[in-house]
């Protein structure tokens, strides 16, 4: 019971409780004073107060692994292909959470949910981003640590990255990159502004989502612990 009214917008699941002990609480007409109550949304009849008390529509997020050459929006002036053309039998509009650009890979997730995306790319949340990343030549220490520290660009001091050195090649370089920001086209410009441009690009995390079990151009739609996750991990549980 608690659970849907949290969902019907009613309040935390605390306060709901608090509701429902209060005896403010009716299903089909008989007043509810148990928490745990098991509730079918699609033949109970909820109120609250008297008011009536609705699921709103469901919402999606897909996880999406972006192949090379889609572009990161919903639709493209110059008719290229877009990520939207990946996710076929989903009754929603969405759009995607951030960028990826026409020549990078990985993980993208997609949604109709405009609050949830708003908070995983503002950076206010922190909402942690990690690239393998192929540059050319092999980066000192001394440019590892500039990209620890923030890099200069021309819109101002990157905030600090995690990086390690994956692999050395001979004369190439994978390295693990994690961001807390989002700016267009960062991983590429910082690693151009300290010498080593972009090879080959490829996010492999969002918070905690990762690409496990899908290959370039596959997609899932993700469990409701996961979008809970997500809403714990961006305040937004707590609002609702």
């Amino acid at each position: 019971m608690q659970k849907f009214l949290a969902q019907g917008g009613v309040a935390s699941r605390r306060k709901a409780e608090e509701l429902i002990r209060a005896g403010r609480v009716e299903v089909n007409g008989v007043v509810i004073t148990t928490p745990g109550f098991k509730v079918d949304p699609r033949k109970d009849r909820v109120k609250v107060d008297g008011k009536p008390v609705a699921l709103p529509p469901r919402r999606w997020y897909v996880l999406l692994y972006k192949p090379c050459g889609y572009i990161s929006s919903a639709r493209d002036p110059q008719g290229r292909p877009t990520v939207l053309d990946l996710v076929k039998g989903i009754p929603a509009r969405l759009f995607p959470v951030g960028r990826l650009d026409f020549n990078s890979e990985g993980l993208i997730l997609l949604t109709d949910d405009g609050e949830l995306a708003l908070r995983l790319t503002h950076p206010r949340y922190q909402i942690p981003k990690t690239y393998h990343v192929l540059v050319q030549g092999n980066p000192s220490e001394a440019a590892l640590e500039r990209l620890k520290r923030g890099v200069a660009l021309e819109d101002g001091v990157t905030s600090p990255a995690e990086v390690k050195v994956l692999r050395k090649l001979k004369d190439r370089t994978w390295l693990e990159i994690t961001l807390r920001e989002g700016r267009k086209r960062q991983v590429r410009r910082m690693l151009a502004a300290v010498g080593h441009p972009v090879v080959r690009l490829k996010r492999v995390k969002l918070a905690f989502l990762t690409l496990r079990g899908l290959k370039p151009g596959q997609y899932r739609v993700l469990a409701p612990e996961e979008v809970e996750k997500l809403y714990e991990l961006t305040g937004l549980a707590k609002d609702r």
